[in-house]
């Protein structure tokens, strides 16, 4: 007799496993603890740095959990057994060169943010505080800027908008937040597809896995899932790809989506194998 094969549940972080601006509420982290002790795997999976999801990942204080950050372009593994605190599993990287050279002909002042995965940045000059996740490293030579590829980069200033069509032609994904942000990453990952890669990785059945999300930007991990499951706070739209609606993130909603998970299992008749 054994039970069920392992799930991959991923579950994207705010509006999700923590409302914007907190922390992951206690019930919500025993949740994940239950079913990552019931041997699932699980992954945080969110438009975010890797430097932006590495404290949400370790305030779950659990053996292990998969992040998949900035769209799918960076893949880790947090643990307290990890040497730091991660590692990198997989990373899609850009070259830096053109896009600053593009960005500072057109824009002379433009600030340039590039990520370095589970620190922080390299920028040409300070971003304002709580702009970025994670620390600053003001570099003294452009050319450090283009030292190694990028999983992600940041370009700041009034008019950037103009550009996100020539950073498009340079092969980048390029995602405006306002008139003067633009985000740019690698083109071709994506959520789903970093997820299916983890998921070939792990060796998990494809009717094995999980999504939980509330938003826009979660819709290609919730086409992705067999069992989709979208949060009561998400928009019509986006409950509409749903299998399954939870409550909202206030009254922890993922909490009782996991739980029922573990329900669901555990109701299940052993298989018997000859």
């Amino acid at each position: 007799m054994s039970r069920p094969a392992a799930r991959l549940i991923t579950l994207d972080v705010d509006g999700t496993l923590l409302e914007t601006g907190t922390t992951v509420p206690e019930v919500t982290a025993r949740a994940v603890a239950a079913v990552r002790k019931a041997g699932h795997h699980v992954a945080l999976t969110t438009s975010h740095p890797l430097i932006g999801v590495l404290p949400v990942a370790h305030s779950l204080a659990i053996s292990g959990v998969w992040i998949v950050g900035s769209n799918g372009a960076i893949t880790a593994y947090a643990s307290p057994s990890v040497p730091g605190g991660f590692r990198v599993h997989a990373a899609r990287t850009f070259d830096v060169d053109p896009v600053v050279h593009l960005a500072r002909t057109r824009i002379p002042r433009v600030k340039i943010a590039v990520e370095l995965a589970g620190w922080g940045w390299r920028v040409n000059q300070p971003f304002d505080p709580g702009h970025l996740d994670g620390q600053q490293h003001v570099v003294a030579d452009l050319g450090e800027l283009w030292a190694t590829p990028a999983t992600r980069m940041v370009l700041c200033a009034p008019g950037i908008g103009a550009l996100v069509e020539p950073l498009r032609q340079l092969g980048l994904t390029p995602s405006a937040a306002g008139l003067g942000w633009v985000d740019l990453t690698p083109r071709g990952p994506s959520t789903a597809s970093a997820l299916e890669t983890l998921r070939e990785h792990l060796d998990v059945p494809p009717e094995r896995t999980v999504a939980i999300g509330d938003s826009w930007t979660d819709v290609a991990m919730l086409q992705w899932a067999a069992y989709p499951i979208a949060m009561g706070n998400a928009p019509t739209a986006v409950k509409a790809l749903a299998k399954h609606v939870t409550g909202p993130v206030g009254r922890h909603g993922a909490a009782d989506a996991l739980r029922a998970l573990l329900d669901t299992d555990a109701s299940r008749p052993a298989t018997v194998h000859a």
